[in-house]
């Protein structure tokens, strides 16, 4: 939950100085090279076939047999990232022209783009490491450390922006909204770019000290023929796009979003990120507990536990994300105002992310489910499963996506990818009750008619608060932060009060879990 706030803090200060301007663009298209290796090769398919198998040494061998394999993963991992890093930084240059060549149009875009991809490439194999010892943590049962750890990643890069750029940039904070041209802002974005790669460093530092309490020692082993490693890889190779289906489609549409002007990739981003903040405030925690768990009943062949609790964590997902959809979606432009714009980030700016915002946050469940579905799978040895639906999602989120743009603009990407995400998620569940010999369906049912009652009541009561709150509060930013905080208290009082009348059980649950990840971070 930290890293998560404080990656939005993160964006937030970045567009305070920058705006959706073309270096943060650039920034942004630099960061999603080394950004999507890393979630196919490191901390989405890695911790899929890593914390599994993991957990298997530990049962049936020890800590002993678990620090071998771990230490043999991480240094396949540092080799394998760290020879695409160097592929990445040699080929820099015809990678972002053929993906982002229609920043040529904006003269020195282009060039900025491929500098910002070689400082940032080396963050793949920092995030690889560390994604490697959060999972030996998680299956270790510690959860709190490596949860925090990516938020030191976001505390360096903020604090280069708020010590270091002010010092680089034309006029500092104080600089004229929308005056700054790309040559003011070449110093100031490689100030962040850098930052980025020490946030990779601080990642892995936060996280070594608890894992060699535990008796973990680093020590460079590589052994191709070793079946804990072999059984590791053979798993990511296909796991890679079992998983990938959400990278993948972002980068389509990045791809498309650099055709449609200044601005366009920093809104998508920018709206992405706040659709995502629900899934990494909760989607993540519940597929992170649910993992280890089905891992262990499926060492005890108990298929009826394995099938109880992915039900349970489905019905948890439900809960929390299917009001956070309603909420995103009636909420959006008072939500990106109070969020967004200050300094660099214009009015203009506030309605076109809210604009995607909205789009994005119709595959909120549709992500949630992904998350916790495909590493099921992979806990079951059903690995190929989630590499036919990515590869089918995928071509489906490129056609729609092509078709709607030129509809829509950069609204139809995100509608597009939305689409996709609740194709994936459809998919996946049918085959999972099918793997798994029903998740029951009838409960899962009755609970998500009830919470989209119970939401639809929410969101009412926040379009009613919000617009008579407008008439009668002034525009200055205080005014409009109280305005924002008095329409999420009223939905959620109102989602409280129609989820105990229509007896929400799973929303009770939700809140109790997380009263005790407070009460945990407050002891």
């Amino acid at each position: 939950m930290t890293s998560r706030v404080l990656g939005l803090v993160r964006d937030q200060v970045l567009s305070h100085y920058f705006g959706a301007s073309d270096a943060m663009d650039a920034y942004r298209v630099g960061f999603r090279f080394p950004n999507l290796f890393r979630d196919l090769f490191a901390e989405g398919a890695m911790s899929a076939a890593f914390v599994p198998t993991f957990t298997r040494h530990l049962a049936e061998a020890g800590k002993p047999s678990a620090w071998r394999l771990g230490n043999l993963l991480i240094t396949t991992l540092i080799v394998v990232t760290g020879t695409i890093a160097v592929l990445g930084i040699v080929f820099a240059e015809p990678l972002a022209t053929a993906l982002a060549g229609k920043y040529s149009a904006v003269p020195g875009k282009l060039e900025l783009t491929i500098t910002l991809t070689r400082i940032m490439f080396p963050v793949l194999m920092l995030i690889a490491v560390a994604a490697a010892v959060m999972g030996m943590l998680n299956s270790l049962r510690h959860f709190f450390i490596p949860a925090l750890s990516p938020a030191m990643f976001n505390v360096v890069t903020i604090a280069a922006a708020v010590l270091v750029v002010p010092f680089v940039i034309p006029g500092g904070a104080r600089a004229e909204p929308g005056t700054l041209s790309l040559d003011d802002l070449r110093l100031p974005i490689i100030v962040i770019a850098v930052s980025t790669v020490i946030g990779g460093v601080a990642q892995v530092a936060l996280q070594l000290p608890t894992l060699m309490r535990e008796g973990f020692r680093v020590r460079p082993i590589l052994d191709w023929n070793d079946p804990g490693l072999r059984r590791v890889l053979l798993l990511m190779g296909p796991g890679t796009l079992g998983l990938a289906a959400t990278q993948l489609n972002v980068m389509v549409n990045m791809v498309l979003a650099t055709g449609e002007g200044t601005g366009a990739q920093t809104w998508l981003d920018l709206a992405f990120r706040l659709m995502y903040l629900p899934i990494g405030l909760f989607g993540v925690s519940i597929a992170t507990a649910v993992l280890p768990a089905i891992s262990r009943h499926v060492v005890a062949h108990d298929t009826r536990a394995s099938r109880d609790t992915t039900a349970d964590g489905l019905a948890l997902m439900l809960a929390l994300n299917v009001p956070a959809t309603v909420g995103l979606i009636v909420l959006s432009v008072p939500i990106v105002r109070v969020i967004f714009e200050h300094g660099q980030f214009l009015p203009r700016d506030t309605l076109a992310t809210a604009a995607a915002l909205r789009f994005y946050a119709l595959g909120l469940v549709g992500y949630s489910v992904v998350r916790i579905a495909s590493p099921i799978f992979y806990a079951l040895g059903q690995n190929r499963t989630p590499v036919v639906v990515s590869v089918i999602t995928v071509l489906v989120n490129a056609g729609l996506n092509i078709v709607l743009v030129d509809v829509m603009g950069y609204r139809g990407l995100a509608l597009g990818t939305s689409i996709a995400a609740l194709f994936n998620a459809t998919v996946l569940f049918v085959l999972l009750r099918r793997a798994l010999g029903g998740l029951n369906e009838g409960r899962l049912l009755s609970s998500f008619v009830r919470i989209v009652l119970a939401s639809a009541v929410m969101g009412a009561v926040a379009i009613l608060t919000d617009r008579w709150l407008s008439t009668v509060l002034p525009p200055p930013i205080p005014w409009q932060m109280l305005q924002v905080a008095a329409d999420i208290g009223a939905a959620f009082g109102a989602l409280a009060i129609a989820a105990w009348m229509l007896r929400v059980r799973e929303f009770n649950d939700s809140m109790g879990m997380v009263l005790r990840r407070f009460r945990r971070r407050s002891q």
